[in-house]
């Protein structure tokens, strides 16, 4: 079994800086939607993640079409490395300040561009 989340966005393209450039995904395919990108892979280290525009999902099956321009997530990902994912995070804005909870694990959060939650995770 493999569970991919799709995160429903007003727009990709705003998220992209964050997934790809801070984050270390890879943009493995898209597809357009008018002028703009409304759907889109990324994967990192065996992890695939999905973005997909409100305007695609309306067209493509209207009854999983928010009723605003997008819904909020939340993503746990645990990493490897939490050093390096804070270094990636530098000068961004943190939801969540790093802490170690009682279950054992070092975690920060942020709001990714289109308002997701998004906890990153390593076990102490």
């Amino acid at each position: 079994m493999k569970i991919t989340p799709v995160l429903v966005v007003e727009a990709i393209e705003p998220c992209l800086p964050f997934w790809v450039d801070r984050m270390g995904f890879q943009n493995v395919g898209q597809v357009p939607e008018g002028d703009n990108i409304g759907f889109v892979i990324l994967v990192r280290d065996g992890v695939e993640l999905m973005l997909q525009s409100a305007a695609s999902v309306r067209k493509d099956e209207p009854a999983f079409a928010p009723a605003g321009e997008s819904r909020v997530a939340s993503l746990f990902i645990e990493i490897d490395d939490f050093d390096d994912t804070v270094k990636r995070l530098d000068g961004y804005p943190i939801a969540m300040k790093d802490r170690t909870t009682f279950y054992g694990m070092r975690e920060i959060g942020v709001f990714e561009p289109a308002g997701n939650i998004v906890i990153f995770a390593k076990k102490v």
